[in-house]
């Protein structure tokens, strides 16, 4: 039993580490593209790593509060980012417990990150972006500065199809050569 524990607690820790790595690569990379009225985070096609092991679920959202905590000390949001920390973790969690509740349909399980982030974060992401003075769409001069409802709904749409990009076009794929590789028979036997 404590095999499987320390089993357990190691691959949630190893997630951890490579999902908050991969998310503060893509933030320093792609830097407005991945933080901001867009959100395309590559690191998030990790997430597909819910399918595969239970130790994904706290690993992801660990991993999501430690790059946030960082991006906010990168990005200077101040408490204002903490908002980012919590929510955005939250978001994390609940999309990677609905892909390990769904592992056995991949595609419906990819969905769970795709619906929790588009939901979660425009939601929060508007005040964020307000307290630091701006609030304009990425490549054009709109500024929808004091407008939460649009604000929200550009929000809704962009993270959602920035989210859906990554783990369709991404995650699927490693998903799929995971369980090729036997990689998805390795780290479930050991998780269980």
């Amino acid at each position: 039993m404590a095999h499987k524990k320390t089993t357990y607690l190691a691959q949630a820790g190893m997630i951890a580490a490579v999902y908050a790595a991969a998310t503060l690569a893509t933030l320093l990379l792609l830097q407005g593209l991945a933080w901001g009225p867009v959100q395309f985070r590559i690191s998030e096609a990790v997430c597909v790593l819910a399918a595969l092991t239970p130790a994904a679920v706290p690993g992801l959202t660990v991993g999501c509060a430690i790059a946030n905590l960082m991006a906010l000390a990168i990005n200077g949001t101040g408490a204002l980012g903490l908002l980012d920390v919590v929510f955005g973790s939250l978001a994390t969690f609940a999309g990677a417990w609905w892909c390990w509740k769904m592992r056995e349909r991949p595609k419906l399980a990819l969905l769970g990150p795709v619906i929790a982030n588009a939901l979660i974060v425009p939601a929060y992401l508007p005040i964020l972006l307000q307290g630091l003075g701006y609030y304009t769409i990425p490549f054009t001069t709109i500024a929808l500065d004091g407008l939460y409802l649009p604000m929200y709904l550009f929000g809704v749409v962009a993270t959602g199809v920035g989210e859906a990009l990554v783990m369709y076009v991404l995650g699927l794929p490693l998903l799929g050569a995971l369980k090729r590789f036997g990689v998805a028979k390795k780290v479930s036997a050991r998780a269980e």
